[in-house]
């Protein structure tokens, strides 16, 4: 089996890319309704059992702030990645490279060009 080409592994890093990002932003999506739902609880009064609904509530808030400061760096590595696939894009492109990993290429492209700006902390 031949070595991958320069082209399908700079198409492929995109992808790993901008598949991370989306389960940052599920993970932060459901660590931000638990705090909501801790927040609730404790403004209702129903406080935990063994009485550490404060400490879990700070504990859940934590973790929604380290997931958002992932968003940063990540999202510099995807503009990082999609700069270099359109020069490997440009490349095939200009030595006939093959039309299925260009078709490939130009697929990831574009999902790393959609990756949204990320959450502000």
């Amino acid at each position: 089996m031949p070595a991958p080409s320069s082209l399908t592994i700079a198409t492929q890093s995109v992808q790993r890319l901008v598949k991370e990002e989306k389960y940052y932003r599920k993970e932060l999506t459901q660590q931000t309704e638990r705090v909501k739902k801790l927040e609730a609880e404790i403004k209702a009064g129903g406080e935990a059992a063994d009485g550490n609904a404060e400490f879990v509530l700070k504990q859940e808030q934590k973790a929604v702030d380290e997931t958002k400061a992932v968003f940063v760096p990540l999202n510099e590595r995807i503009a990082e990645a999609v700069q270099r696939l359109e020069e490997q894009i440009a490349t095939a492109e200009s030595e006939n490279g093959s039309a299925e990993e260009l078709q490939k290429a130009k697929e990831a492209l574009e999902l790393g060009k959609a990756v949204e700006e990320p959450p502000t902390a």
